[in-house]
């Protein structure tokens, strides 16, 4: 990979980190994520093998569907409780959502 390419890469990741830590909305946490999840896709291809692509392909497919999920529990969260604050997840059909939905993007048990 090219030197260039990876620095962007990297420095996307970080900047993908950094938005979706200090976000306060749900839409700039899901803009976070969307960073991360684009920058490590080149990362992951990076062999250039149909194997890496195949990887690469599948984790963007299961990313894409987390980031659904989760769109769909702030939008569920909206829904109930009038807010968009993070901070302000009450509902328990939005808590599960957020917790299935990170859970995914985060490759824990059920779900790796």
């Amino acid at each position: 990979m090219n030197p260039q390419a990876k620095l962007i890469s990297i420095s996307s990741l970080l900047l993908g980190t950094t938005i979706t830590i200090s976000s306060s909305h749900w839409m700039m946490a899901w803009t976070g994520l969307e960073i991360n999840t684009l920058a490590i896709l080149p990362l992951i291809s990076n062999p250039h093998h149909p194997r890496a692509i195949e990887a690469a392909t599948k984790y963007f497919l299961v990313q894409a569907a987390a980031s659904t999920l989760l769109l769909f529990s702030s939008t569920t969260n909206a829904l109930f409780t009038g807010q968009w604050d993070i901070t302000q997840l009450t509902h328990p059909t939005s808590c599960l959502l957020l917790t299935t939905a990170i859970s995914i993007k985060r490759g824990l048990v059920p779900f790796h």
